[in-house]
């Protein structure tokens, strides 16, 4: 069938097929090829965190307010996930957004007893640079590369998020090693 289109004809579908294959590509590829913005948040405790600080680390930034279902639902689980990941580099921060009242952000952290870091968004900057998130959670996985590899709207699957983390950690064998040289 292809012998007997002329040349313009084959360098069209020739431009199609780049072109179906490139958007094709685009549609299916994961958000890790964009890098997460390089910000500095103000943490609850009033210090400051610079997200390229994090570099080398696994990080998950998860965007909740105190007023979201699943953002409270999805607590434990990240209470959990910290427990058992930050001993060998798991970061996770949590963002309030700009719309929550600090002292309810605050009130909220000491009654569930949050263990990771949560940073308040006043200004909605952090918001902004992850790309005007509106709805929460909305939970971002950066490698420690400072690639996003996952965004997900809503609450995540925690056994994906886990075996999504575990092969961005150190091996227990490598972990030792760096605290023996350490």
């Amino acid at each position: 069938m292809m012998k007997n289109l002329t040349l313009k004809d084959k360098l069209i579908v020739g431009f199609v097929a780049l072109l179906v294959l490139g958007m094709a590509t685009l549609w299916l590829m994961p958000a890790g090829l964009r890098k997460a913005p390089d910000i500095t948040l103000t943490l609850l405790d009033g210090s400051s965190l610079s997200l390229a600080s994090l570099r080398g680390k696994p990080v998950i930034v998860t965007f909740w307010a105190t007023t979201c279902p699943g953002c409270i639902a999805e607590i434990p689980h990240l209470i959990d996930l910290h427990n058992k990941l930050a001993s060998r580099g798991l970061n996770i921060i949590g963002i309030a957004m700009p719309y929550d009242r600090p002292d309810r952000v605050t009130e909220l952290v000491k009654l569930r007893g949050l263990p990771y870091r949560i940073a308040l968004d006043i200004q909605g900057d952090a918001v902004r640079a992850f790309g005007n998130v509106q709805l929460t959670p909305t939970t971002f996985v950066i490698d420690p590369s400072g690639r996003i590899v996952k965004q997900k709207i809503g609450e995540m699957d925690m056994q994906q998020v886990y075996t999504q983390l575990l092969p961005m950690l150190p091996t227990q064998q490598a972990a030792l090693t760096s605290a023996i040289k350490g």
